[in-house]
């Protein structure tokens, strides 16, 4: 099998992500037809300010969170629990004073973070993205996965639904300066859920986003959420190889193929 760009992992026959699909997101001229407004929202966000938190006094506070997120935060207690471990800081940070605010309701999690205060809750969030996150294998027909790729690689602007991967990274690892979450390997259940309830409205955590998520959701179908979830689970990170190949697809064609002369 040759190899692909983004490893991800299927249980049964292996599926091979499109590689032209891969380089979509940094070939300028189609991608910039996406909303200009989600471009330079990711550009002024890049520059925030990331949390302040204590890993190791977030450990001592966590052995409570562990019975539903596991000891590895990344071992839920059902599939429709989030893994903790490997999120970006500032977007668990900003998740758990939702919660702890009431902003964003979760009955499984009422009463856990009260008496904390906002160091605690600094730290909390310090030590699960200190942790290393898990992939998953995707599940689902090849061609429901390869549709999941080509939207989160190229969006579907038809419906004014842009890359998913403007914002959350080709490997699914988000924006961490941004707060915007790392999506790779989290449970196909949870993504699905949460994608559902932006577009229906009763989840509205994105209002310091300009309610981007619920705009998005909006576009999407049930049977694209389940595609993208599973697609999600078991996206990886990149190989250092497909990293340089990225960067070269970005290059200027002239250039690209200077550099590429240059490797051989």
């Amino acid at each position: 099998m040759p190899k692909t760009g983004s490893r991800l992992q299927r249980r049964g026959r292996a599926y091979a992500p499109n590689n032209a699909l891969l380089a979509f997101p940094l070939q300028r001229p189609r991608f910039m037809q996406v909303r200009n407004w989600l471009a330079v929202l990711c550009l002024l966000l890049a520059g925030a300010a990331q949390g302040a938190g204590d890993p190791a006094a977030g450990k001592a506070l966590s052995l409570a969170c562990s019975a539903c997120h596991g000891m590895d935060g990344a071992t839920g207690l059902l599939p429709t629990y989030p893994d903790l471990a490997g999120q970006n800081e500032k977007y668990l940070l900003q998740q758990l004073l939702h919660i702890q605010s009431n902003k964003r309701p979760i009955l499984e999690m009422t009463g856990q973070l009260f008496g904390k205060s906002p160091q605690d809750v600094e730290d909390l969030a310090a030590y699960y993205a200190s942790l290393p996150g898990k992939v998953r294998a995707a599940e689902g027909a090849a061609d429901a996965l390869a549709r999941a790729e080509a939207i989160y690689r190229g969006g579907a602007l038809e419906r004014g639904v842009p890359a998913c991967a403007a914002c959350h990274s080709p490997a699914g690892q988000g924006n961490a300066p941004a707060g915007f979450p790392r999506l790779s390997g989290q449970p196909a259940a949870y993504t699905a859920a949460q994608l559902k309830a932006f577009r229906e409205g009763k989840r509205s955590t994105d209002e310091d986003y300009g309610g981007m998520m619920r705009d998005i959701a909006r576009g999407l179908t049930d049977g694209e959420i389940e595609a993208l979830a599973n697609y999600l689970q078991g996206l990886a990170p990149l190989s250092p190889e497909w990293l340089g190949r990225l960067q070269l697809a970005a290059l200027p064609q002239s250039a690209g193929a200077e550099a590429g002369m240059a490797t051989e």
